[in-house]
């Protein structure tokens, strides 16, 4: 899911990861592309003006940190989960069903 997920609400977002895990085989792998909101809210500026915009555009929007979007996916069931930083302000979360 590349930059997906910043667009729904915090339900919506839940949503769509119990569907992709319901979706894939065991050992499957979730790829989630977004520019993360760094845990202690003080780097990466584009994800938190980007969160704004989603908040200002959409009306349940939001962009998050990567131990929301961690928590989320073991919430629905994923086993592993690891966050890894991409060059410039995105990062992607893989989880494996």
């Amino acid at each position: 899911m590349g930059h997906i997920l910043h667009d729904w609400n915090l339900e919506e977002k839940k949503m769509l990861i119990a569907k992709a895990y319901d979706a894939l085989p065991p050992d499957g792998a979730l790829i989630i592309c977004e520019s993360l909101i760094v845990d202690e809210r003080r780097s990466n500026a584009f994800g938190l003006l980007m969160s704004l915009n989603m908040l200002i555009e959409l009306p349940g929007g939001f962009d998050y940190t990567d131990a929301d979007c961690t928590g989320w996916l073991r919430e629905a069931g994923f086993h592993e989960t690891r966050v890894e930083h991409l060059i410039g302000a995105d990062s992607m979360v893989v989880g494996i069903k």
